[in-house]
């Protein structure tokens, strides 16, 4: 198995230290703070381990309440809110250093049958005619600053999913443009079978680039300096069953950005048309 792809999937491998507490581990990796990511998919995961057989996750809400600190473990405490007939309800609390960074509410449900609608997924060229990650390295790396060009540096890192984008953006140099991305993603390599495993995969890569969209319109990126950019809160709602290893289409939007706030909202549909997933976000966006 790809290697980063391995590491991903350990770190979501928690440790249990007592009923309904889970410790979670974090990337050697030169970070400020926890990618929000990493903390949705363990969150999640915890959740999850707490929940009978055959209930899977519909929906997550959640809330970022302080950075991560990368050099610390992450405790996951879950509270058994609600067992019902069709319903499992858990609520989970990241800690540490004694406070809570995180929280999240996550439903859980019996699959049944009943009835079905959904939106057109929109035409977008295949993932196979668009640019990997590597060749968008290769064309961007020379507006970067010169501590990220670095030969092993960030542009040369093997990330445990995939990307591709089509309508790449330069980051180092972005133009006004409306508040619009497509982007096909995948877990790095094959993964187990697990139902439950991929939707914690797809939660973390739903962080990934969701954000970006809402700074988009203003002409800005995460990388400029002069913004404080980071994610406040989370929702994911599960529609389909779906694997993270087969090709996703992450089609996001921005339709408002006030009071230091940006908003954006994603739907993810597999390669049949299916939509497997929805997401929606709110984030900082405050000048220095």
């Amino acid at each position: 198995m790809n290697d980063a792809l391995q590491k991903l999937l350990d770190l979501l491998d928690l440790e249990p230290l007592e009923e309904n507490l889970f410790r979670g581990e974090s990337p050697r990796e030169d970070r400020q703070r926890v990618f929000g990511g990493q903390v949705l998919a363990q969150a999640l995961s915890a959740a999850g381990r707490t929940v009978e057989a055959g209930r899977a996750a519909h929906s997550f809400h959640a809330y970022f309440l302080r950075p991560g600190d990368p050099s610390r473990p992450i405790v996951y405490q879950v509270d058994r809110i609600r067992e019902g007939r069709s319903f499992t309800t858990r609520r989970v609390v990241a800690i540490q250093h004694g406070h809570a960074i995180f929280n999240m509410s996550a439903s859980f449900q019996v699959e049944e049958p009943g009835i079905e609608h959904q939106i057109e997924m929109p035409s977008v060229p295949e993932p196979e005619a668009l640019p990997s990650d590597p060749e968008l390295a290769e064309r961007f790396r020379a507006d970067a600053p010169e501590d990220w060009q670095d030969e092993g540096g960030w542009f040369d890192e093997v990330r445990p999913i995939e990307q591709r984008y089509a309508d790449p953006i330069n980051w180092w140099a972005p133009q006004r443009q409306e508040g619009l991305q497509r982007v096909w993603l995948r877990a790095a390599d094959r993964m187990p079978d697990d139902p439950e495993l991929h939707g914690i995969v797809l939660a973390y890569a739903s962080d990934m680039s969701l954000l970006d969209v809402a700074t988009m319109p203003s002409g800005l990126s995460y990388f400029d300096e002069s913004m404080q950019i980071a994610s406040l809160d989370h929702a994911m709602w599960f529609h389909r069953r779906f694997r993270a290893d087969d090709w996703l289409l992450y089609v996001s939007d921005s339709p408002s950005a006030s009071n230091s706030r940006g908003f954006a909202r994603g739907n993810i549909f597999d390669r049949a048309g299916r939509l497997v997933a929805s997401v929606a976000q709110e984030g900082l966006m405050r000048k220095r």
